[in-house]
């Protein structure tokens, strides 16, 4: 289908199924004071609250997916619609215009993250088992990853799983999980083979967050929200048919998985925290725009959304190509994380004091939280340091940076 047709066919479905946004009329400057002013990078809610999104989120996923438009770009075998990543974006465009309850990091990891990795490690029953309903958001799923001694160093991580009988037994513990209060299940990757050396001996599996043994506990961030989770694993038994690839494999799944949540960055995060078009909009509101400091970071920051976008273009068309994910990943990243602290400087130097205090002005004091946020995104996904290491020495071929020698 060509995408000019799938798009009117789009958008004459949204007009029957959503209301257009009253704050937005396509590059058009930002309404002042119309709708939400939150430009948070990690949400402040509480546990209820977290719950009420998700359902939201949830419900229209499932609202688009049973009308074609939730998994536009997957096979029609797995509830897809078959087509490309271009009419997929296309799609997101147009959904942008009109009310829904939007999308949060939890549905990027189940739909960007988890869902595709099962599509490469997953046995054919996995795939056909988990899939669908993850694309559909009737099953939601976080990542298991991080530990407290292994972060952007995740081949340290010392949560193990052993062999009991038809299952396994997975006792550890690991950090800064979004969205683990309300996830079904976890992707977790596990040391299965201490003897190995530390980049191998690791296998994958999907966690069921219910099971006898697992707790999850809120950690408070300093925005005030608890975003991040602890998930402590005691003695946890997972059936087999739960790994994910063979035993061995945890190193290739969890690359395979970083390499898919750095391409969702090299897309602009899905539009967490700020952005030109608002400090645009903040600038004007204070008669600020004839600055020249204040021209030179909207510059910047305008040079640097539109360095992002295309840059998400080329990783859409690698992947429409067949391509897997590509450097586009670590660059978007740092790209990115660079474009949140623009934001952060240009938010300071409009506001300087007014971050201080919450004086219910609309679109003022709401930038605290994006200030306080944004630094954490330099860590989530990788750090940028790794992310460095990854275009120094796998895409520029540049000598790997020295390691010290095992004691």
């Amino acid at each position: 289908m060509q995408i000019e047709v799938f798009r009117e066919e789009a958008v004459r479905w949204l007009k029957t199924t959503a209301v257009p946004r009253a704050d937005i009329a396509g590059d058009a400057p930002l309404v002042w004071g119309a709708g939400s002013d939150s430009v948070a990078v990690f949400e402040n809610t509480t546990e209820e609250e977290e719950r009420l999104q998700a359902e939201r989120i949830s419900d229209w996923q499932s609202t688009k997916f049973d009308a074609g438009y939730g998994a536009i770009a997957w096979p029609t075998e797995l509830g897809g619609r078959g087509l490309t990543p271009a009419h997929e974006a296309a799609f997101r465009a147009e959904e942008a215009k009109f009310e829904t309850p939007g999308f949060n990091e939890l549905f990027g990891v189940t739909i960007g993250l988890v869902a595709p990795t099962i599509g490469i490690f997953g046995t054919p029953e996995q795939q056909q088992r988990f899939i669908p309903s993850l694309l559909r958001t009737d099953l939601l799923a976080c990542q298991l990853f991080s530990e407290p001694g292994a972060g952007s160093d995740l081949a340290s991580l010392s949560c193990r799983a052993e062999r009991d009988g038809d299952g396994w037994r997975i006792t550890g513990q690991k950090v800064w999980t979004s969205g683990a209060r309300v996830a079904h299940y976890g992707e977790a990757i596990c040391r299965t083979d201490p003897s190995a050396p530390k980049h191998h001996g690791m296998t994958a599996f999907l966690v069921p967050l219910d099971a006898p043994g697992v707790e999850v506990r809120p950690i408070r961030q300093m925005t005030g929200g608890s975003t991040f989770n602890e998930v402590f694993l005691e003695d946890v038994l997972v059936p087999d048919d739960l790994r994910l690839g063979a035993p061995g494999d945890g190193w290739k799944v969890a690359l395979t998985t970083l390499g898919f949540e750095r391409g969702l960055s090299s897309a602009g995060g899905g539009g967490l925290g700020g952005s030109f078009r608002r400090l645009h909009a903040l600038s004007r509101q204070l008669d600020r725009t004839t600055e020249p400091v204040t021209r030179q970071q909207l510059a910047k920051l305008y040079i640097g959304e539109r360095l992002l976008s295309m840059l998400g273009q080329r990783a859409r068309a690698a992947m429409e190509a067949g391509g897997p994910p590509g450097p586009e990943g670590s660059v978007g990243k740092l790209l990115w994380t660079q474009n949140m602290s623009r934001t952060s400087d240009l938010a300071s130097t409009l506001l300087g004091p007014r971050l201080g205090a919450d004086t219910g002005e609309w679109g003022t004091f709401a930038w605290a939280e994006h200030l306080l946020g944004a630094p954490g995104y330099r860590i989530a996904g990788g750090s940028d340091e790794i992310q460095r290491n990854i275009i120094g020495e796998r895409v520029l071929g540049l000598p790997r940076e020295p390691r010290p020698a095992a004691p």
